[in-house]
């Protein structure tokens, strides 16, 4: 097979900015193969939607080995609604759908936005005391990991533990891994595990409002979620829950402020436009990048044919720059409309949480601006190492 576009995922240069490449790889026409991640890559918007819709192309979980050492974590993703396919997947997320639904997620504006005024408030504090704040740290990063914690109804000794244990699990998604890191989301895995079975086996003795309760006793024609599927599902909504939304804020909102008229529209109109800028911030720099599936028989995509068993990942901020969708696709533009951007995927793997994560960040960030007015960067933001999910360490702002 032709060897075409072999960048290095772990390049510095790339990792920093990825869309020079896509705008090449998009001018192939069609989806490249990648050897040294062997599998095809859809870097446009048709090609990446297709194969997010794709019915001959699933979600299949390889354990990780050896077996004995990954036992927790393989049955946390083979078990859960990311990494399985119909008819379990539809069995399992009609279930939590059930759950997690939107009048759950209405309930939950009132308490989002005492949450972020409360943010606000130390970030003032901080602000007053040092002359600066860390927009992740202190602000994107807290707000959802709050909300999916009570949404749940985790404890709040361990709500700390929370993005440390998802951190080191999802650095799993990427490509290259030491054997520290490694070992880091074994241990992460079986901590969250053992958290949720004790979360589990409380609500047996006293049921609360909270959703693990509610999934546990979610029922539909009979079926009901087993105890692994149940624990593997509060483990994905507490990775999911927050992952798109804090990265999503951070990516956007640098490249926000790096565009002065950008900003300026933040620091003026920073309600009237927000719905429209959450998607935008979405749209220019995904916060996931890849979505990888599996083809269970040989199918046929942007005119290139996916063999049985071979895997194609949509390439998702690429599809998102996709000239032939979006006009000046690499200007940010905080009133775009329309915007049919694939940031939170597609067909039967959408996002379930996206609901909850535009609440959240429509909710967050016109509240940061009119707290914050001159907001401005204080310091070079530092990004995090990675392709797949990709996101800011930290974001230093002055007021």
């Amino acid at each position: 097979m032709a060897n075409v576009m072999n960048f290095n995922l772990r390049d510095r240069d790339f990792v920093a900015n990825p869309y020079p490449v896509m705008t090449e790889l998009r001018a192939v026409g069609k989806p490249v193969w990648h050897d040294e991640m062997n599998m095809w890559l859809a870097p446009r918007h048709a090609d990446a939607n297709a194969v997010l819709r794709a019915k001959t192309l699933g979600r299949i979980f390889q354990p990780k080995q050896p077996a004995e050492l990954w036992e927790t974590f393989n049955w946390l993703h083979a078990d859960s609604i990311l990494d399985s396919e119909p008819p379990k997947h539809t069995r399992l997320r009609s279930l939590v759908a059930k759950a997690f639904n939107r009048g759950q997620i209405d309930r939950l504006a009132p308490r989002i936005n005492q949450i972020v005024q409360d943010l606000l408030a130390n970030c003032d504090e901080k602000l007053s005391q040092t002359g600066s704040f860390d927009v992740i740290a202190d602000f994107a990063e807290p707000l959802p990991v709050m909300v999916i914690a009570e949404l749940l109804g985790v404890p709040e000794a361990d709500r700390d533990y929370l993005r440390p244990w998802s951190q080191a699990i999802v650095k799993m998604y990427e490509y290259g891994h030491t054997e520290a890191q490694q070992a880091e989301a074994r241990a992460a895995g079986a901590d969250f595990a053992a958290l949720v079975t004790q979360m589990v086996e409380d609500r047996k003795q006293n049921p609360t409002g909270d959703l693990v309760t509610e999934l546990a006793l979610v029922e539909e024609a009979g079926e009901k979620l087993t105890l692994r599927e149940l624990i593997a599902t509060c483990v994905l909504l507490l990775n999911a829950g927050h992952e798109a939304s804090v990265n999503g804020f951070g990516n956007g909102f640098v490249a926000a402020m790096q565009r002065p008229d950008q900003a300026e529209l933040l620091r003026t109109k920073p309600r009237e436009i927000a719905q429209r800028a959450v998607e935008e911030f979405l749209r220019f720099d995904a916060p996931l990048q890849l979505f990888e599936r599996t083809a269970t028989a040989d199918t046929e995509i942007g005119g290139i044919t996916v063999k049985t068993g071979q895997k194609i990942a949509a390439l998702l901020g690429s599809a998102n720059r996709d000239e032939a969708v979006f006009e000046s696709p690499d200007q940010m533009d905080l009133t775009r409309d329309p915007n049919p951007h694939i940031g939170f995927g597609g067909g039967i793997h959408f996002c379930l949480g996206a609901p909850l994560a535009r609440l959240e960040m429509t909710s967050s960030l016109p509240a940061l601006f009119e707290k914050f007015p001159k907001l401005n960067l204080a310091n070079a933001p530092v990004m995090r190492p990675t392709f797949v999910l990709r996101g800011y360490e930290s974001i230093s702002v002055s007021a």
